[in-house]
């Protein structure tokens, strides 16, 4: 498999096939995220262009899918994934050929292009990053490419959900960076009214520490009238992947 990593247990989707639509050596995004499992290098870019052909996941999915079981097919790995012009036309290609909901997890920072709307739109899931309140918390934590701002990611946040049709979720990680901020942003999550709230720390090894079960679940009271999950709710199944080192390369360990 050169696209295709997993199945993973995730807390959000279950048992979770993931395609890495960019599949680079090196990982592309227009976030450095301190918390990042990929490590800290990446080659920052906001051209959307095609990086993996999609009859080339096809045909990987159609040799693995009748071997596994599976929740979820989600668009995720070395970058974010609506970097990936295609990322519509798989979507569509692979709903046609299978029967499980398609997900994708974004960094949130493409959403006010009308292209990557539609494309985000044809899936069952997005799941959308706000880990910040503010352009200063958005540099500290999330360290974004130049010409990348926290009102402009928020406005999108905002504007997708109001006609998403899916199940849309919004994804916070907690760190000791942000988690004084945690009322702030139970402010802005009721502003967006996701399907779900979905708090995690770091727990994959990174350079930044977690907090502790007790913190994440005193800040989640703090989401008053939003269903809620956090990465200590849930316990993680044992699922084998396919290969162990292709997906430690994609989602870390």
């Amino acid at each position: 498999m050169k696209y295709i990593y997993g199945p993973v247990s995730s807390y959000r989707l279950g048992s979770s096939l993931g395609i890495d639509i960019l599949s680079q050596p090196e990982k592309l995004c227009t976030f450095g995220c301190i918390y990042c499992q990929l490590g800290s290098k990446v080659k920052y870019t906001k051209e959307r262009r095609v990086y993996v052909k999609t009859d080339e996941i096809l045909s990987e999915l159609t040799d693995i899918l009748p071997k596994i079981e599976i929740d979820h097919i989600t668009f995720s790995g070395r970058g974010e994934s609506t970097l990936a012009e295609n990322l519509g036309e798989a979507i569509t290609k692979i709903k046609e050929m299978q029967k499980k909901p398609v997900a994708v997890l974004t960094n949130s920072t493409l959403m006010n292009r009308a292209d990557v709307i539609k494309d985000l739109s044809l899936a069952d899931v997005v799941i959308a990053k706000l880990d910040s309140i503010s352009m200063e918390s958005l540099k500290s934590i999330n360290q974004p490419d130049e010409g990348i701002r926290f009102c402009e990611i928020l406005e999108s946040i905002k504007n997708f959900r109001k006609g998403y049709q899916g199940r849309f979720g919004l994804q916070i990680m907690l760190m000791s960076k942000n988690k004084d901020e945690a009322e702030n942003l139970a402010k802005l999550a009721l502003e967006i009214l996701p399907d779900e709230v979905q708090l995690g720390t770091p727990l994959r090894k990174c350079p930044v520490m977690p907090i502790s079960e007790e913190e994440v679940f005193k800040i989640k009271r703090l989401f008053l009238g939003l269903p809620v999950v956090t990465v200590y709710d849930r316990k993680h199944g044992k699922i084998k992947p396919i290969s162990r080192e292709e997906t430690s390369k994609r989602r870390g360990v």
